[in-house]
């Protein structure tokens, strides 16, 4: 009985041991079994997160990046053409005035040998010609305005064109009417001729002209035997020649107001229209004189000079200029694009 005693009591001291060691361990075995099936479900389940995007969209925005990013270099290639496109202009322009300056070299022509119906006015523009005639003051046209620089001080003035006529039974003489531009007058000039060729001091006809008067008294005619003719000499006017050279109608830019022949407002050359306006046929020659024996007692009209032909509006240097500005430009805006698009160093 003492020994069955002792073993219990025995028993009951080891038994809480047992227990608390089994209350310790079973809480660790319980949450790693625990965390183990939570990490095998997540593996199993599909992830889902902000910054998955599908594969057809991933190349879509790809695709549009990418020409976004050719964008960037459009404007240095449309720089660089219009600089190429310079490049082939410069040369245009200096063999269109290498070409001039060979023409205006060739000795004169003299105009009374040749026919405008079979002659290629092409062929002939910027050919020095030599023109005898008379000119017809009254059909003069002037256009304008026209500035020009006198020792520093600009002064508004008219190109003056007027008629060249044959001169009858002179086979020096043109066959055929010739517009000249004579050159420069200044406005008061235009005026002044505008009055005296209403008061009809400067006579068109070149010709002494018979006119027969007629006797209004009976006796008169009775008595005389054949009607009395009396002349009326016309002061002869002297031939001139004319050195000029062949040219064609003016291209006016848009902001040249449009020619007004009823009113007699001229602001371009149109070789045509002049030529119906002074009665002369559409095909009539147009030349501007370039000789350079000014009378000093005479000054106007100024004729052109002759340096002013081998001219340009924009000269070969202009081009040049224009060439540099856009290749720079184009360089520019490039550069810029690959500085943009280049990727940048992350700091560590």
């Amino acid at each position: 009985m003492a020994a069955a005693s002792i073993s219990r009591s025995l028993t009951k001291f080891r038994t809480p041991s047992c227990s608390s060691l089994s209350s310790h361990r079973i809480p660790t075995l319980f949450s790693s079994s625990y965390s183990n099936s939570a990490a095998a479900l997540s593996s199993a389940e599909p992830q889902s997160s902000p910054a998955f995007v599908p594969q057809d969209q991933e190349k879509g925005r790809g695709g549009g990046s990418r020409w976004s990013k050719w964008l960037l270099f459009l404007p240095g290639a449309i720089t660089f053409g219009l600089g190429t496109w310079q490049v082939f202009r410069r040369q245009d322009k200096i063999k269109m005035l290498e070409y001039r300056q060979k023409r205006l070299e060739v000795e004169p022509l003299k105009f009374n040998t040749i026919s405008p119906s079979t002659e290629n006015l092409d062929t002939l523009e910027f050919r020095r010609v030599i023109c005898k005639g008379v000119f017809d003051e009254d059909r003069s046209i002037y256009v304008g305005p026209r500035s020009r620089s006198i020792s520093g001080v600009t002064e508004n003035g008219y190109y003056v064109i007027t008629p060249l006529m044959p001169i009858p039974n002179n086979p020096d003489s043109v066959q055929s009417p010739v517009l000249v531009n004579r050159g420069w007058v200044p406005r008061s000039w235009r005026d002044k001729s505008f009055e005296a060729s209403r008061d009809g001091e400067q006579p068109s006809s070149i010709a002494p002209s018979s006119v027969q008067q007629n006797e209004q008294s009976s006796w008169w005619r009775f008595w005389s035997k054949k009607p009395r003719i009396v002349e009326e000499q016309v002061p002869a006017i002297a031939p001139v020649e004319v050195v000029g050279v062949v040219r064609q109608s003016e291209k006016p830019s848009i902001f040249v107001p449009a020619n007004d022949p009823s009113s007699r407002q001229w602001f371009y050359v149109d070789v045509p229209a002049i030529a119906r306006a002074c009665g002369l046929p559409e095909g009539t020659v147009y030349i501007e004189d370039i000789n350079e024996n000014v009378n000093p007692s005479n000054p106007y009209p100024v004729p052109k000079d002759v340096n002013t032909l081998i001219r340009s509006s924009v000269m070969p240097q202009d081009h040049l200029n224009y060439m540099l500005t856009w290749y720079s430009l184009s360089a520019a805006v490039t550069f810029m694009a690959y500085k943009r698009l280049k990727p940048k160093k992350s700091r560590r």
